[in-house]
């Protein structure tokens, strides 16, 4: 492990144990999890390496993202991880239950382990708060419920969901997150499953090489979307995080929107200034999956289209079968860039005191 530049993780998925979610969920909701109504999951598009690292079973049979003492044994120490932002497995899908009552539940139960068993293990963690988007008013409740707890970071919803987020439907929530400083995060996976809609603009795509290459489009469409609704308007201290949408995409999407709205700004007019400052002052990217062209060179002039420097923050997605690591992150930057990418602009963004790293 590279030591000459701190690392902060912003995408780290654990496992949730189902029988802890259990200890906090009410009736009537426990008996009907532990049943095995476990809401939305995947389309069932085969990936055929699995969606999970092989190098991530311990000898005892194991998984390391299970425990905290696994992950911070066998990740954190290992790869010399400063914080490291735990997304939990599962908390994406409830945002697409059609009972929100029920996945509201879920997320809060998924939050109570969360803060019970995780964040209290090691300092090095934190946590997105989970809620479920079918119901924003039961959101908004369990973000003020959690918001202010210090390990806490941001709130996270999926990038599919069943209307677009800029929708004046979802402003409860992004209410809610300034009230405490927290960023929105939006990460990809579930869509098409539950009450999202199609996977694509044009239908289903056929196998996991198609519907993985396409989850791209989640990710602009919400972007557009809240530019163009006014969000960042309405709540000017307000930042997006794109988790695990690549990098490559944003500056030609910027160029597309700059020229669109000189000619129909009048359909927006609350957007005063090209879409392009408004996306940079506002949203980050995180760096999974990076773009791996043939030529270096070609990534790094990607690179000087947009202020990357500040806009994007490291991210193993941990233990996913395309995680970048660390090192291999880092020597795809440009030196100059490369402190604020791996930690810095984390730090700055969710407001964490710096340490001494090894």
């Amino acid at each position: 492990m590279n030591k000459k530049y701190a690392v902060i993780d912003t995408d780290i998925h654990t496992e949730i144990d189902n029988q802890r979610l259990l200890d906090f969920l009410p009736e009537p909701w426990r008996t009907r999890y532990a049943s095995g109504n476990v809401g939305a999951r995947n389309l069932g598009y085969w990936n055929p390496n699995g969606v999970m690292r092989r190098d991530t079973v311990l000898p005892d049979g194991t998984r390391i993202e299970a425990t905290p003492q696994t992950l911070s044994k066998h990740f954190f120490d290992a790869y010399n991880i400063e914080y490291g932002v735990i997304n939990p497995q599962g908390g994406l899908p409830i945002s697409l239950s059609p009972q929100a009552d029920y996945s509201a539940s879920i997320a809060t139960a998924i939050n109570e382990v969360v803060m019970n068993d995780w964040l209290p293990a090691d300092n090095r963690f934190r946590a997105s708060v989970t809620v479920s988007a079918s119901d924003p008013h039961l959101a908004v409740k369990e973000i003020h419920r959690v918001g202010a707890h210090p390990g806490m970071v941001q709130v996270l919803l999926p990038s599919a969901l069943h209307m677009p987020l800029g929708n004046r439907y979802y402003h409860p929530i992004f209410e809610a997150a300034v009230a405490y400083n927290l960023p929105i995060a939006i990460h990809p996976g579930p869509e098409g499953t539950g009450i999202s809609g199609k996977p694509t603009a044009v239908g289903y795509p056929s196998t996991y090489l198609e519907w993985h290459t396409d989850l791209v489009g989640s990710m602009i469409a919400q972007v557009v979307s809240m530019v163009c609704e006014g969000v960042f308007a309405k709540f000017p201290t307000l930042k997006l995080i794109i988790v695990e949408g690549g990098v490559s995409w944003l500056p030609s999407l910027m160029w597309r929107f700059d020229k669109n709205w000189k000619a129909l700004r009048m359909t927006t007019p609350w957007i005063d200034r090209p879409p392009s400052e408004i996306i940079q002052e506002h949203v980050l990217l995180t760096t999974q999956p990076l773009e791996e062209p043939d030529r270096t060179r070609h990534f790094h002039q990607t690179l000087d289209m947009f202020d990357a420097g500040n806009m994007l923050m490291f991210s193993s997605d941990y233990p996913h079968w395309d995680g970048d690591m660390p090192d291999f992150a880092a020597n795809a930057f440009p030196e100059p860039m490369r402190a604020r990418v791996m930690a810095e602009n984390a730090r700055r963004v969710y407001g964490l005191e710096e340490r001494q790293h090894a």
